[in-house]
């Protein structure tokens, strides 16, 4: 793992360097606005006064749940994507019954104020969570960021919320709740600065899907940043310049300037085609990506059908979702991914027995060993959308592992009458295997945030190992790499659906590996195309090389940017 070595405070204003993970693309600079603490914790063992009124007392924390939620599902519903799913998940956990009734009970049990039942219940769940691992230690953020809203409403206090400045400004934070990404007002927010967090954590993804320059994991930087000093971010390279020479500032701001758009027809700068996709999560995604120019959808999630369901959705349901998105895209290709419940995404109708570690347990296409019927029901209603619609459609499985599981879901596809069906390489086994897998998988798309997690033995959304959590790193290039090998020898296109392919400089290097689409959050696309079509197939090829001679993530990133004057010209 990189160690980070704390930059010491300046004593003069003179530029100082801060090195982190960036997660979003651009350069801003603009004054730094420190988020305000947290709520501060009720004071241990306050109680109600003798005689006080206890079902009052709790109906409090039941009405603070209920005004919470209303406003978090208000902002969800203005919100779009990634942003309204993250504010309609943390709306839940505001009403969760476990939270409520613990707190609740609390107040009647042992006489506490519901400020401090509150604070003493969330402790409670969080320490669960963290048991769990994996997206439920994630979710302890979201916990906090519930408990910090409901004692603000308890106690009379402004809800958590970023201050309101009469100019835009860098937000700087030790870490940021997802439901605070979701709804920055991107015109007073020009960037992101967090201490803590990981390229994969949904913090990162909402930052990129939203277009806001971000930068985590920039352990050393609040010591040096006090209110409005003057910062430059860059996303891209993952740095942040606390007292930044004039120049620098000027340069930033001329290339946050500029507007970029994707004209549809993804390409190197000598004619090498590469389609460039959009990854949705929703029916109402698809609209947006359609406008972005996005040439299809590499990855369409299919979880939200089945989320927040005490049983699986109805065939009808099923194909009235995907026949919304398939509508979009008419004539042009939309990849389908089956059903990746387990692990983080956990569904009441398909639970097991409770699982040490999730993330190594049953997930993906392994849920379809105990419930096939669930799988060939999805199967069935894409087929139906299918042929209701003209999109060209593939399918893909999650987590498949072996080669035996490729060639059953291929059969399986093929049963009804889905004849693209592929494979996501998410684990490194699939990745070693590949020539063989794709010997009956029709393609493969690559997950670089699993396959990262799986590759390094690092959780994707645990901050403290972020350093390693990063899709720059030479083994999980490699991994790439040998999957494209497989390809080739078998004639089957690699495509990358995770993360890494909306970032413009690892996208290079992808397609220099062998990779022939790159599917992205629609906001990505303008980027990673100027880049591409600024670059030779041979460039690419090259820049690739010089990534898996790297010796860790860091050296690959920070080499293959400084052969690529191109994202500098463009603020990237």
């Amino acid at each position: 793992m990189s160690s980070h070595v704390p930059p010491q405070p300046p004593t003069t204003n003179t530029p100082t360097l801060v090195h982190g993970i960036g997660v979003s693309p651009g350069r801003v600079a603009a004054p730094a606005v420190l988020m305000p603490p947290p709520v501060p914790e009720p004071p241990s063992g306050r109680r109600l006064a003798p005689g006080a009124d206890h079902v009052a007392a709790a109906a409090r924390i039941e009405e603070a749940s209920r005004r919470v939620r209303t406003a978090l599902d208000a902002a969800a519903d203005r919100a779009q994507g990634d942003a309204a799913d993250v504010l309609h998940a943390t709306a839940a956990i505001a009403s969760d019954p476990t939270l409520v009734a613990d707190a609740t009970q609390r107040v009647h049990d042992e006489s506490l104020v519901p400020e401090r039942a509150v604070w003493e219940a969330a402790a409670e769940v969080a320490t669960q969570f963290e048991a769990l691992g994996g997206v439920f230690a994630e979710r302890v953020r979201d916990i906090a960021d519930v408990r910090d809203r409901l004692v603000a409403e308890l106690t009379g206090r402004p809800a958590p919320g970023v201050p309101e400045r009469s100019e835009p400004f860098v937000l700087v934070a030790p870490d940021l709740a997802p439901a605070i990404v979701a709804t920055l007002d991107t015109t007073a927010v020009l960037g992101i600065a967090t201490a803590e967090g990981g390229p994969t954590a949904h913090t990162a993804i909402l930052a990129r899907s939203r277009g806001i320059p971000a930068v985590v994991a920039a352990h050393g930087l609040e010591p040096l940043v006090t209110e409005g000093v003057l910062v430059l971010l860059d996303g891209g390279a993952g740095t942040v310049v606390v007292h930044p020479d004039p120049a620098a500032v000027e340069a930033a701001r001329a290339s946050a300037s500029q507007v970029r758009t994707f004209d549809g027809d993804g390409r190197t700068a000598d004619g090498h085609r590469v389609e460039l996709l959009a990854n949705i999560g929703a029916p109402g995604d698809a609209a947006q990506a359609a406008a972005a120019g996005a040439q299809g959808v590499g990855l369409f999630r299919t979880e939200f059908v089945y989320l927040d369901r005490d049983e699986a959705p109805t065939p009808d349901e099923q194909v009235a979702d995907y026949r919304a998105v398939l509508a979009a895209f008419p004539g042009r290709k939309v990849v389908i991914r089956t059903l990746d419940a387990g692990a983080d995404k956990p569904l009441p109708f398909l639970a097991g027995a409770p699982e040490a570690n999730p993330a190594l347990g049953v997930r993906g296409l392994r849920t379809a060993v105990a419930h096939p019927e669930v799988l060939d029901a999805q199967l069935r209603a894409i087929a139906a959308a299918a042929a209701a619609e003209s999109a060209d459609v593939w399918v893909m499985a999650p987590m498949v592992s072996t080669v035996d599981e490729a060639q059953e879901f291929v059969e399986r596809c093929a049963r009804h009458g889905l004849s693209t069906a592929g494979v996501m390489v998410e684990v490194p086994s699939a990745a070693l295997l590949a020539d063989r897998v794709l010997a009956h998988a029709a393609f493969a798309s690559i997950g670089t945030n699993d396959l990262t997690q799986y590759t390094m033995a690092a959780d994707r959304l645990l901050g403290s190992v972020a350093g390693l959590s990063d899709a720059w790193q030479p083994a999980v290039l490699r991994l790439v790499a040998e999957t494209c090998r497989g390809g080739a020898q078998q004639g089957r296109p690699v495509g990358v659906c995770g993360e890494a392919a909306a970032v413009p400089a690892l996208a290079v290097v992808l397609v220099g590996l062998g990779v022939s689409s790159l599917s992205m959050t629609p906001r990505a696309l303008a980027d990673v195309a100027a880049v591409l079509a600024s670059t030779t197939l041979d460039e690419c090829r090259r820049l690739a090389a010089l990534a898996l001679a790297a010796s860790s993530a860091r050296d690959a990133r920070e080499t293959v940017r400084a052969a690529l004057p191109v994202l500098a010209e463009l603020g990237l």
